[in-house]
């Protein structure tokens, strides 16, 4: 297969030369990984302190990695973006909120959003985080199976109501949602309440997405389990399949706990994972829709590779690429310009609240080999090229 993703003028045909210095100044601080640690730690401290940061923050990171502080902020870059071709998901990234009326105002963004995309081709699909409409130690409690007291079950009674209300406005106005992955502690309690919401609003197609993260070795197993059931109960599945956000995280906790680490022992075994997940469900697109966020070039030529082998169109409805705004423009645009479904997730909210967001993301590119250095090296190239011209 041609290789396309070298293509940096369609990789970066909507950045000016302004844009592109900012990216490879962003990418250069984000390669050093003292310089990130130091910068989050200062920015985290600003932040608290109430300094006039956000000024800054607005400028740089928070400009190249999201869409804008509200949903009407998002607009010129979703517009923007769809002169491409490439699609955008607004993720209302406000991480870590505990409180009942947080959640109802989660709730309520969420189901804005999806009035959003229903009005606009370039939106098509809407997305939260399970712990968005519910708090996480209860999502836990329940995923331990231990007894809830009538407090938590009236609470967890309100969290079911927010995803069967968010999923049946979802199914009402056809825009699909993807609901994102979390840590695998709470993550059983998640993936029955998404698998129940799919077995209610997937009748006729995927309306309902649920997320696997790759980087863990049971999630094969979870999905071929998932498609005997779906099979015997009459419903579509709707998967993103993701590496994995919280690897650092599920290692240090399995071993402080003393149970095997639920993640693949190698990157190249997560990279086998992730691959054995793309072939399983484009053998299995008749029953089956499949989200793939990834920024991993050979993962990405895999899937097209697929779909070429079996005549599968490339805007066939049933198969989306996806990656993060700010990143990975080359996969993105050079995929939209070839005809593929590609989608953006387009982060948006509040500066401060989306900081803790933004902070795992540089984070997570500096703990990811190679992701940076590739950014890097596409902004080079580009900017190379403008010069040269």
């Amino acid at each position: 297969m041609e290789k396309i993703f070298n293509n940096t003028q369609v990789a970066f045909s909507l950045k000016s030369d302004t844009e592109l210095d900012r990216a490879y100044f962003l990418f250069k601080m984000i390669a050093n990984q003292p310089l990130v640690r130091i910068g989050t730690a200062v920015t985290n401290f600003a932040l608290k302190a109430n300094l006039p940061v956000e000024g800054l923050i607005r400028a740089t990171v928070f400009d190249h990695f999201c869409g804008g502080v509200n949903e009407e902020d998002c607009l010129s870059v979703v517009d923007k973006m769809y002169t491409k071709g490439v699609s955008s998901v607004l993720d209302y990234s406000v991480e870590g909120k505990e409180e009942e009326d947080q959640f109802d105002a989660a709730l309520k963004m969420t189901l804005k959003t999806i009035d959003f995309a229903k009005e606009r081709q370039a939106i098509p699909f809407a997305v939260f985080k399970p712990t968005g409409l519910g708090r996480f130690e209860l999502y836990e409690k329940i995923g331990e199976k231990q007894p809830l007291t009538p407090d938590e079950q009236a609470e967890w009674d309100r969290v079911v109501a927010r995803f069967d209300l968010v999923c049946s406005e979802g199914h009402k106005k056809d825009v699909a949602l993807l609901i994102d992955a979390e840590e695998s502690w709470m993550q059983d309690a998640a993936d029955a309440l998404v698998t129940e919401m799919m077995r209610k609003y997937n009748k006729e197609k995927a309306i309902v997405f649920n997320t696997l993260q790759m980087y863990r070795w049971d999630r094969l197993d979870y999905l071929m389990k998932l498609k005997e059931q779906a099979d015997k109960e009459g419903f579509f599945i709707g998967m993103k399949l993701v590496r994995g956000a919280y690897m650092e995280k599920e290692n240090v906790r399995a071993e402080e706990k003393e149970y095997p680490s639920p993640i693949c022992a190698t990157k190249e075994a997560s990279d086998v994972n992730y691959d054995a997940a793309v072939h399983y469900m484009i053998n299995h697109l008749d029953t089956m829709s499949i989200f793939a966020g990834t920024h991993n070039e050979s993962s990405t030529y895999t899937l097209m590779e697929l779909m070429n082998e079996k005549g599968i169109k490339t805007n066939d409805n049933r198969v989306w690429f996806g990656q993060l705004y700010g990143m990975s423009d080359n996969i993105s645009y050079n995929l939209a310009d070839h005809g593929y479904n590609v989608a953006k997730y387009l982060p948006f909210g509040p500066v401060k609240d989306v900081m803790p967001y933004l902070i795992r993301r540089a984070e997570e590119n500096t703990s990811v080999a190679g992701q940076t250095s590739r950014e890097l090296e596409m902004i080079k190239a580009e900017r190379k090229r403008r010069k040269g011209k």
